[in-house]
């Protein structure tokens, strides 16, 4: 029995759970948890997990009928949490940056030019922040 709680996954809220969620799969190459695939000509999701390769859950999205955006770097809406993804060199930052952006991620910070730890602060379809990022493990 372990000594502390595990972590399950990361749930986001979405108004269009099933399109985050495809956001997310494409972006990270996750898979859908059994029985969470699109049903033929049905789709009213409002829970879904993706899973890794092995079958460990990573993120889940549960339908909320109305978000307010955030508004980063604003603090009118604060950011309340993020995401960060690691890529080992600048130039795969650029190509998950773009691919990212062809997806349906839109632009919010553009740091590549610090050194230590050049970065993109990208906002999800549904608005939620995330970071890529050149790092180590």
């Amino acid at each position: 029995m372990p000594d502390h709680p595990v972590l399950m996954h990361t749930v986001l809220d979405a108004v269009d759970v099933r399109g985050l969620a495809e956001f997310y799969r494409e972006l990270l190459g996750l898979h859908y948890r059994a029985g969470d695939e699109v049903p033929v000509g049905e789709d009213d999701a409002d829970w879904l997990v993706l899973v890794d390769a092995r079958g460990r859950r990573v993120l889940a999205f549960q339908e909320e009928p109305a978000l307010t955006r955030s508004t980063w770097p604003s603090a009118d809406v604060p950011m309340q949490l993020h995401l960060d993804f690691r890529v080992p060199s600048v130039e795969e930052l650029e190509r998950h940056r773009r691919r990212a952006q062809e997806l349906g991620a839109s632009l919010l910070l553009d740091r590549t030019d610090e050194l230590d730890e050049p970065l993109y602060v990208l906002g999800d379809p549904e608005g939620h922040p995330f970071c890529l990022l050149v790092g180590t493990a």
